[in-house]
């Protein structure tokens, strides 16, 4: 037997997506923003409700950065995510964040996060809140490579769970993608 929810924002696994933007001034800006993901093979749709500061910075500067949120820097993503920057103006900072230019949009990349995607705004929507990116580069720290790829277990992402409201790290490999279901056939 089913429980039925009705129409709620409920998917597993849901990324931890942490959008950098600069403010006006240039200081660095970031947001926690759960309910995203890849929409085309060089597309990220993400929804940002335009109250935040970061709706305000991506519209000026067309330009953002996507980082994945990591276990080590829960505490961090998850302040960034309850601390708004329409208030805090060096909320980053606070965080214990250390941001650097991307070399490709006009975006901070934060160091203590290893993996991003370095985006140029396609549109956004304020009444639908519908960020849509063209990523232009995926970055790496070598920490979380092997053998040249990003490593999910050395990276290691954290998901949200919208009904719980608690973050988990991901898990183990379970399979081969393209692969196992071929013992189907």
């Amino acid at each position: 037997m089913r429980k039925n929810f009705g129409a709620k924002p409920m998917l597993y696994p849901m990324p931890v997506l942490m959008i950098a933007t600069y403010n006006a001034d240039g200081t660095p800006n970031m947001m926690n923003a759960a309910w995203g993901g890849i929409s085309e093979e060089k597309e990220i749709t993400i929804c940002v409700d335009s109250a935040h500061k970061t709706a305000e910075n991506l519209v000026a500067r067309k330009a953002f950065t996507v980082s994945v949120a990591t276990a080590e820097q829960l505490a961090a993503c998850d302040y960034l995510g309850v601390v708004s920057g329409n208030d805090c103006a060096d909320k980053v900072a606070k965080a214990g964040f250390h941001a650097f230019r991307s070399e490709f949009v006009d975006a901070p990349l934060v160091e203590e996060l290893p993996m991003a995607l370095e985006c140029r705004v396609i549109s956004y929507d304020e009444e639908s809140c519908r960020l849509v990116g063209e990523i232009v580069n995926v970055c790496a720290d070598e920490r979380v490579l092997s053998d040249g790829k990003i490593d999910p277990m050395k990276l290691r992402p954290i998901t949200f769970d919208p009904v719980n409201h608690r973050y988990y790290v991901l898990g183990e490999q379970v399979g081969l993608a393209f692969r196992d279901g071929l013992k189907l056939k």
